[in-house]
């Protein structure tokens, strides 16, 4: 798991601004969701091309988060990312970025009946909890999901983000959300990437400007 400790400098401009360390000290749970963001094996093991091993570390934490959403009356929304094959076209930008052989590797693995695009077998996942697909990065850009309806019908106002990879699809979806007028907030000890510079700039940057950053333990007491 990363190791990350937000700098001092960060909390005391953000104290400065908004007057307390954290926007979401306080939590509504039934306003409440815990997002998960593609915990699916394509992301998560050996050999799949975008695979982060450190993300499977995260598990056990998202299992308590999910569990203590439930418990507060909010709402679990596991995300999973695909890759259809329509947008080598209407994505193709994405495709510029891939070598020939890495398309493929990319694509293939996030169709439906693939192995890649299932969520990891230990993930906590209850039958009432939200299944919903993206298409991009973000879950909110229009044409990647229907999250947003799913929120709105369900009176959500508060987002607790999660999963792989945290300045890919997590930061995106966090920062669309906040666009959106949702409070949200990233989690250090609930979202993983290639390294711990990329995780340590996504979260200071988040926190500075976007939302908040909380640990799992932190938000499970706020809960």
């Amino acid at each position: 798991m990363h190791s990350f400790q937000m700098p001092q400098e960060y909390v005391k401009r953000v104290v400065a601004r908004q007057g307390r360390a954290h926007l979401c000290d306080k939590f509504d749970g039934s306003k409440t969701a815990l997002v998960v963001v593609d915990m699916q094996n394509y992301f998560m093991t050996a050999p799949y091309l975008a695979a982060c091993p450190a993300a499977q570390e995260l598990v056990p934490n998202i299992n308590r988060l999910a569990s203590a959403v439930r418990e507060a009356g909010g709402k679990v929304v596991w995300l999973q990312n695909l890759a259809p094959w329509e947008s080598l076209n209407s994505w193709s930008v994405v495709k510029e970025m891939h070598t020939a052989d890495n398309v493929k590797q990319r694509w293939e693995p996030m169709q439906r009946d693939h192995h890649g695009f299932q969520l990891w077998p230990s993930l906590d996942v209850h039958s009432e909890d939200e299944r919903i697909v993206k298409r991009r990065f973000s879950a909110f850009i229009q044409g990647s999901s229907n999250i947003e309806n799913m929120l709105r019908d369900n009176d959500i106002d508060t987002l607790i983000i999660t999963g792989v990879a945290t300045n890919v699809c997590c930061e995106s979806t966090a920062r669309d959300a906040m666009m959106l007028n949702y409070r949200a907030v990233m989690v250090s000890d609930g979202c993983a990437t290639a390294s711990d510079i990329e995780q340590a700039a996504t979260l200071g940057n988040f926190y500075l400007y976007f939302g908040d950053v909380q640990t799992t333990s932190e938000l499970i007491e706020r809960l």
